[in-house]
């Protein structure tokens, strides 16, 4: 067992111990569908293992960014295939309660796709918004690149700085975490209206190109 870890990762340091990638891997992916799992931290812990040599850093964070993309399609699809009426069903196993899925399909009615991209930040939206957006009937390619693109910075802001925060992570976060929603909403607002600029410039050309003809 690594010795010193921060109080963030130390309680899972036996899983890392017995399973590697693999406690990896099944934390995640089980958290994106909506089952409370310490997914989050079980990243920081295996990145603050990486910085003392035991694991791969760049293995962690693609083992975590598969599993995190995977476990909110699994989500995706369990809302879109049961609807409303399925999660608030079984929505009691995993502490989804008739008003904490209101809350959050009002949030994330209000704030769009994007929100997909910030929910990753915001415990409680992490392991739901798959779920949500599904129900919500969220166009699929929309909820899949809003995932990805999520999952990718969610996973490299946190084994970031598990690998080089290491004993001073938990300071790290306390004075980070305010401002990381923002910060990711603002990235997302930026990409989606350079991919928007993208799509209406070839609209544009287009056109063009079969007047010319």
């Amino acid at each position: 067992m690594v010795t010193g870890l921060t109080v963030v990762a130390a309680p899972l340091a036996g899983l890392l111990d017995r399973y590697g990638y693999l406690g990896i891997a099944i934390l995640v992916f089980v958290e994106g569908f909506g089952v409370p799992a310490p997914g989050q931290s079980m990243i920081i812990a295996a990145a603050v293992y990486a910085g003392r040599g035991h694991l791969n850093v760049a293995v962690v964070a693609a083992v975590a960014v598969v599993a995190a993309t995977t476990g909110d399609s699994i989500g995706y699809l369990i809302g879109r295939c049961g609807g409303r009426p399925l999660v608030l069903r079984y929505g009691r196993w995993v502490r989804l309660t008739p008003h904490r899925l209101a809350r959050v399909e009002a949030f994330m009615s209000r704030h769009g796709p994007n929100v997909v991209v910030i929910a990753r930040f915001v415990e409680g939206l992490r392991q739901l918004n798959g779920v949500v957006a599904g129900a919500t009937a969220m166009p699929w390619r929309r909820f899949a690149l809003c995932n990805a693109i999520g999952a990718a910075v969610w996973v490299g802001v946190w084994t970031t700085a598990g690998y080089v925060g290491g004993n001073h992570l938990t300071s790290i976060i306390a004075t980070i975490r305010p401002y990381l929603p923002w910060a990711v909403g603002a990235a997302a607002v930026a990409v989606a209206g350079y991919l928007l600029l993208r799509v209406r410039r070839r609209r544009v050309s287009v056109p063009a190109e079969t007047t010319r003809r």
